[in-house]
């Protein structure tokens, strides 16, 4: 069986959605996520499915994320994993220079004017919006324990930002994409317009993929896929009371997000025949995320309310049978290995040098 793996933007809610979503989906089938033919990552899901690629299995992001030590557990850089943070890169530090007054892309500012049809919303309110000012590099550090420099050493992971000139999005990895570290995709894929400083990549600047789709799962309609399996932050088939303003702009920005996974799964359903399971966030989900997705305080409740709350969702009868066939993964991948750290299987493949 030939798989997909799409993970949506989310911010660092969605992130730790994914985070718990993940170990659930591969505990209960035995199946490695990391392993999958294509991995898709769009700003959170970027993050996270770059850490994937990388060998770090779903089990380790919950144990790290919950403040476990790993002693003599090294990271690809050498350094101790017990000194990495457990932020997933969610570390707020401004640049050491102020960014410039005015829109943050005047000529993709321009665009939208010209033609703002043939630009999403986000990229017609990104080009105005002043220029980010919060330094991607703690992103950037946060894939660098796992991959030093260069890219992983397996094909078929894409990592979506957007040109912040154009709004074309740009899947790094993909052949005929610009050459980049996968540390400097994944920022610039998480590279929020108006918040992030723009990460620049082979002379041009990128931000977040979520500018161009929250998912990005319609990248995968020509691909030669059984099953595609899509977990998206940003959308729910539930409902919250709306108790604020925030509620109210969040419930719309689920509505938009939930619209657009449908077409680009119809997309790929119709274009490469594949099957597609979307999992997302549920009600319960959602009263801890919160309607701030850049608020970290309740990461970790996050993701072991997704852990128990994805499980549910696997046990009904149409994605149990969807799932049914997936193949199995290396059990150090899927659960944690028994006995100390320094006894376990190599959890991640050595970097590559380009992609």
């Amino acid at each position: 069986m030939k798989v997909g793996l799409v993970l949506g933007a989310g911010g660092v809610t969605g992130g730790a959605w994914l985070t718990g979503a993940l170990d659930a989906l591969a505990t209960d089938t035995g199946w490695d996520p990391g392993s999958a033919d294509r991995v898709v990552g769009t700003s959170a899901g970027a993050m996270i499915g770059g850490l994937l690629a990388a060998g770090v299995p779903p089990w380790f992001m919950v144990a790290h994320s919950a403040g476990e030590r790993f002693r003599g557990l090294d990271g690809a850089d050498g350094r101790p994993s017990a000194s990495a943070s457990r932020s997933a890169g969610a570390l707020f530090r401004p640049e050491r220079r102020f960014p410039p007054l005015g829109p943050g892309s005047l000529r993709l500012a321009y665009r939208t004017l010209r033609d703002p049809r043939a630009h999403t919303p986000a990229a017609v309110m990104s080009g105005w919006l002043p220029r980010g000012w919060i330094s991607p590099e703690p992103l950037r550090e946060t894939i660098r324990r796992v991959v030093p420099r260069g890219w992983v050493e397996r094909d078929g992971v894409w990592i979506v930002a957007c040109d912040y000139e154009t709004g074309r999005r740009v899947p790094f990895g993909r052949e005929g994409s610009p050459e980049a570290d996968l540390a400097d995709a994944v920022a610039a894929s998480c590279a929020i317009p108006g918040f992030y400083a723009p990460v620049r990549i082979a002379g041009r600047d990128y931000v977040d993929g979520g500018m161009y789709s929250p998912s990005n799962l319609d990248l995968l309609r020509e691909e030669p896929l059984d099953l595609v399996v899509c977990l998206n932050p940003t959308s729910s088939l539930d409902d919250l009371p709306v108790r604020s303003v925030g509620h109210r702009v969040a419930a719309a920005l689920r509505g938009a997000s939930g619209r657009r996974l449908g077409r680009e799964a119809r997309r790929v359903r119709e274009g490469s025949g594949a099957r597609v399971v979307l999992l997302q966030p549920t009600r319960e989900d959602l009263e801890v995320m919160g309607p701030n997705p850049m608020n970290g305080r309740r990461r970790h409740e996050a993701i072991e309310t997704a852990r128990r709350t994805m499980r549910a969702q696997l046990r009904r009868p149409e994605v149990a049978e969807a799932l049914a066939d997936l193949p199995p993964g290396d059990p150090h991948k899927v659960t944690r290995p028994d006995g100390p750290p320094s006894g376990w299987p190599r959890l991640r493949p050595v970097a590559g040098s380009s992609s």
